[in-house]
């Protein structure tokens, strides 16, 4: 109490005492009493001189005046105390103060209507109610049950009392009666008894009839039974206001972690409405385990919980919206404000409230925790703060506390705050538990004023044990029983009232000290034998048993609903974010400037013309574009998830629909992309001259970066730590960067990887490959210019390779074959040359129906004849023919359509090439550097240049896999065009990862992964060898 309330306190003690006659004998010895309770022996003198003054006497001379009316000036002065008080006290030390002046008064029974009037001017300046006015003036003056007959009045006594409205404890063979007076207002209690027994309060014995303040924590130890405790009293006055009945029974439950080792072992216990709960122990000794065990987080190994007969891992359905929890960690969202965490949290509970119901439900929140004024600020990170660590941790349990929960776990709320906001969050939590709602703390190193709010504590050994549950006062007794220490009866100082919880563990984890006087690692009592001892001593404390279903709040909104909240929310907070809108908007087109504007090549030395048909960077641009996207398609998204972890796992807590979250970020991810990638093309292309391809390169692009945005979420999804992720990024990257076709020609990679007539297997997984791919043939065959030739050219390239290379190879093999059959014998490599011809044919076959051959199945070894022969040479001749004429026939029509353009528009055509033809790009799809256009490879011919106009030969109803530059694409019986089809095979594995993140697989794979003890491997490769 500070220097300035205690003046007050003995003015206001003085200006009583001097009405009516003066001071009395008793009224001096209380206020002797009290000075010496506050102060030490040299300042209880000082005061006591003080309130000597204050009063017009001498400190030695307490004579009676004569009765006198209040002055003008004492009621002057009564005003001006109570307004200094009320500017520092608060409201719960008020009471205490009008308590006080109460007891002074009633030290000699003199209630005169002086007195009563200093009193009453008190309660008013003061804001008291008149009920609680009249409830305190009835407890001070009146002595028997029946004048005491109040509801704010409880009576401990084994006795059946005269009184309808008192609330009463009826312990045994307690004869005498203990009064208990309760403030609703301000959550005090105050007692005081009748007995000549001995009571006592936090082990110090208390006078008859004088009042005493029954403070969180304190107990109450009669000459008989059990002691009666804070927490008791708290809900004997509830017992008539239940509105909710609780009963939370754990049975038998044990958890073992995926290592083999012990988390939890064996814990039964039970708690009904109203408590606050502690869990304590050590570090590592399985609190948080246990706390997301009781929660439901986890399922044990073994044993069950129930809340009201329902299993909370079986009848999840019946207890949806029943319990809540609030980790550690924040679950804010650190761009939106106050108000909006709350608002969106409120909008995914209830979806039958309206927008202004919940507004208004938010703002009731917000007030009651003493955010309204600052509802408008941004969270902010814990690093960055905008808003106090105390207010954030009020703002993280009103996310639970809107929805109002029957039993809430709170997984340390006093973690790195300062003491004075420790005691707010505590107290916030300790109301809550006056609406019947049943509370669990995880709380490490609390102080002495925290320890004695709870009503139980559970506490945990090393290895899971629970070795204590019940009073935490008591807790200190017991423990200090068990260690035999002298003042093992006395759990409170005796002067100040604090208690010291670090003293239980300092008991349950002492050392044995070696013959030199220092402590060895070893422990006096192992977890083990304190549990035992704990089974022993206390008794099982069993609740009543309810089977009602307890009511829910919790309304949750459809998918849909959910999805448009998830959308609105991750756009907000997105956008308040400028640091985040500028990087992203702005990325995209710098990186498009620079790599353009790099790459712009003009040929010509002496020339100034930029020329888009010369720019032999065109193909680098189309690959660093794609290699862009899928790092900005990567980067935007890698956290996404990782960041929404804590809030994901509440979320998923409360049932709602991950499918609904996953597309809300999804939606906007690919939105992010789909803006970037056009900024990107309008940039890059602009600056290239690549003319007339806008929508395909934006779309190939976002296709890119959408693959990219769920692979990114998927990592994010999957790993634990962000430097892992940012990791795992490259790792990803150069694969598809190797293998996307660009870089290396499939067919010149190492053996085991590469293919001759097809993109290899682990290129396929490669979402570049198919995009880089779609590009280029779009690039080449899609321009304004090759549209006008590009049919006569592939009709030209496929005739030139059957004559030049294919036929002349077929002749060729056939002489080899009719050279062993002249002979007599066929040897194995003419076996494999009849096997080659008879492939080639039948594909020959298939594409030109107006040349016929009969001798098919003629072309092997037993049924090889000379008119089989003779057929052959035949047939190849004919083929040879017809893609001669072929040939000329379409160079001669191109060489007609070239002429008629140069002569209509010669300006035009010249500029159509020059604009919309790359050079560079043609050649690369031709391969027109290839040194070996035809080769042999598992009895067929396999072309090796000009693949863009080579069609891909269907080898089964599904095959899709093809050379590198296809123009089509076979699948499902049917043609299509590689742009469109590329970009369709990259939608499917971008579904694909969808539903590997919806399922959450590759998360599962890496858990999987994680089980595997790597220490045992190593110790059992290395250290036993």
């Amino acid at each position: 109490m500070s220097e300035e309330i205690l003046k007050a306190l003995m003015q206001l003690f003085a200006l009583i005492v001097k009405q009516d006659g003066g001071v009395e004998a008793n009224e001096k010895e209380y206020v002797n009493n009290f000075l010496t309770q506050q102060l030490n022996d040299e300042t209880f003198h000082e005061y006591m001189e003080l309130f000597a003054e204050f009063a017009g006497l001498k400190e030695e001379d307490f004579i009676k005046s004569k009765s006198r009316p209040t002055s003008v000036r004492d009621s002057v002065k009564i005003f001006g105390i109570c307004k200094k008080i009320n500017r520092t006290l608060t409201q719960h030390q008020k009471v205490i103060v009008l308590v006080r002046l109460f007891e002074l008064v009633s030290s000699d029974k003199k209630f005169t209507s002086q007195r009563m009037n200093i009193i009453n001017t008190v309660a008013e300046v003061f804001k008291i109610s008149k009920e609680e006015f009249e409830d305190i003036q009835t407890f001070v003056k009146e002595q028997t049950p029946e004048n005491l007959d109040r509801t704010s009045i409880l009576i401990i006594s084994d006795k059946d009392l005269k009184c309808q409205n008192c609330k009463q404890i009826s312990p045994k063979s307690f004869n005498s009666k203990i009064y208990i007076l309760q403030i609703r207002s301000v959550d005090l209690y105050f007692l005081k008894h009748d007995s000549l027994d001995d009571i006592f309060l936090n082990g110090l014995p208390i006078t008859n009839k004088r009042l005493y303040l029954f403070a969180n924590g304190s107990s109450i130890r009669l000459s008989k039974g059990r002691p009666i405790y804070y927490s008791d009293i708290v809900s004997g006055f509830m017992i008539d206001d239940t509105t909710l009945n609780i009963s939370y029974i754990a049975e038998n439950i044990a958890y073992k972690f995926p290592n083999g080792e012990m988390g939890i072992r064996d814990i039964s216990f039970s708690e009904t409405q109203g408590k606050l709960v502690g869990i304590m122990g050590s570090s590592g000794t399985g609190k948080t385990t246990l706390l997301n065990l009781l929660s439901g987080f986890t399922k044990p190994a073994s044993g069950n919980i129930k809340v009201n007969g329902k299993d909370i891992h079986k009848d999840v359905e019946d207890l949806k919206g029943i319990i809540g929890y609030i980790p550690q960690d924040d679950l804010l969202i650190e761009e939106l404000t106050i108000f909006k965490n709350l608002y969106f949290n409120a909008k995914l509970c209830f979806r039958d409230k309206s927008d202004e119901e919940i507004k208004d439900l938010v703002n009731k929140t917000l007030n009651s925790l003493g955010l309204l004024e600052k509802k408008d600020l941004k969270v902010g990170s814990p690093t960055s703060k905008i808003i106090s660590g105390g207010q954030r941790k009020r703002l993280n349990i009103a996310l639970e506390l809107i929805r109002e929960p029957a039993i809430l776990f709170v997984d340390e709320p006093t973690s790195g705050l300062s003491s004075r906001d420790s005691e707010n969050v505590m107290d916030l939590l300790r109301e809550l538990t006056l609406k019947d709602k049943l509370i669990f703390i995880v709380i490490h190193q609390p102080s002495s004023d925290i320890f004695k709010m709870f009503d139980d504590i559970i506490v945990l050994d090393t290895g899971g044990y629970m070795v204590y549950r019940g009073n935490p006062i008591e807790a200190i007794i017991y423990f200090k029983t068990l260690d035999e220490q002298i003042n093992r009866d006395i759990a409170e100082c005796p002067n100040c009232g604090t208690v010291n919880p670090e003293l239980i563990f300092n008991i349950i984890e002492a050392r044995v000290v070696d013959e030199y006087g220092k402590y060895t690692e070893k422990r006096k009592v192992i977890p083990a034998n304190w549990e035992s001892t704990y089974q022993k001593n206390i008794p099982h404390h069993t609740v009543t048993k309810f089977h009602e279903k307890p009511i829910s709040t919790l309304r949750i909104p459809n998918w849909l609903k959910q999805f448009r909240i998830y959308t609105i929310r991750d756009c907000l907070s997105k956008i308040s974010n400028t640091q985040y809108v500028l990087l992203n908007l702005l990325e995209a087109p710098l990186l498009a400037f620079i790599l353009s504007y790099v790459i712009r090549y003009i040929a010509d030395p002496n020339s100034n013309i930029y020329l888009f048909y010369e720019n032999e960077n065109i193909p680098i641009y189309i690959f660093m574009s794609l290699i862009v996207m899928l790092f900005l398609g990567l980067t935007v998204s890698a956290e996404e998830i990782f960041k929404d972890r804590k809030m994901i796992r509440r979320e998923r807590f409360l049932n709602l629909s991950r499918t609904s979250y996953l597309l809300a970020k999804i939606l906007i991810l690919f939105t992010i992309s789909a803006t970037q990638a056009i900024l990107f093309v309008i940039i890059g292309n602009s600056i290239l001259g690549i003319k007339g391809m806008t929508f395909t390169y934006w779309l190939a692009l976002f296709t890119t970066a959408a693959f990219a945005n769920l692979l990114g979420l998927n990592i994010s999804a999957s790993f634990n730590s962000a430097i892992t992720i940012y990791i795992i990024i490259p790792l990803l990257m150069i694969p598809m960067m190797v293998l996307s076709g660009a870089m290396f020609s499939f067919d010149k990679l190492n053996r085991n990887i590469g293919s001759v007539n097809k993109v290899p297997f682990i290129a396929e997984i490669m979402a570049t490959r198919w995009t880089y791919e779609a590009l280029m043939v779009s690039q080449f065959k899609d321009n304004e210019y090759e549209k006008i030739f590009y049919d006569f050219e592939k009709e030209k390239s496929i005739a030139d390779y059957k004559r030049v290379h294919a036929l002349p190879k077929l002749n060729e093999v056939l002489n080899l074959v009719n050279k062993d059959f002249n002979n007599d014998e066929l040897t194995k490599e003419n076996s494999d040359n009849l096997i080659l011809l008879t492939n080639e044919i039948r594909e020959e076959m298939t594409l030109v129906n107006s040349v016929k051959f009969q001798y098919l199945d003629s072309l092997n070894p037993e049924s090889y004849s000379i008119n089989a022969a003779i057929s052959s040479r035949s047939y190849l001749n004919s083929l040879n023919k017809y893609y001669d004429s072929v040939f000329f026939e379409n160079n001669l029509r191109k060489e007609k359509l070239l002429e008629h353009l140069l002569k209509v528009q010669p300006y035009k055509t010249r500029n159509l090439m020059n604009s919309y033809h790359n050079e560079r790009l043609a050649e690369m799809v031709k391969k027109a550097f290839e040194k070996n256009p035809i080769i042999e490879y598992n009895q067929k011919l396999i072309q090796q240049f000009q693949p863009i106009y080579l069609d891909p030969y269907p080898e089964s109803f599904l095959s899709f896999r093809t050379h590198f530059f296809a123009p089509k694409k076979w699948f499902a019986g049917r043609y299509f065009d590689t742009y469109n089809f590329n970009l369709a095979v990259v939608w499917v594995m971008t579904l694909a990862l969808y539903f590997t993140l919806r399922f959450e697989a590759l998360k599962r794979i890496i858990d999987s992964v994680g089980v595997i003890n790597l220490r045992k491997i190593f110790k059992f490769l290395f250290i036993k060898r």
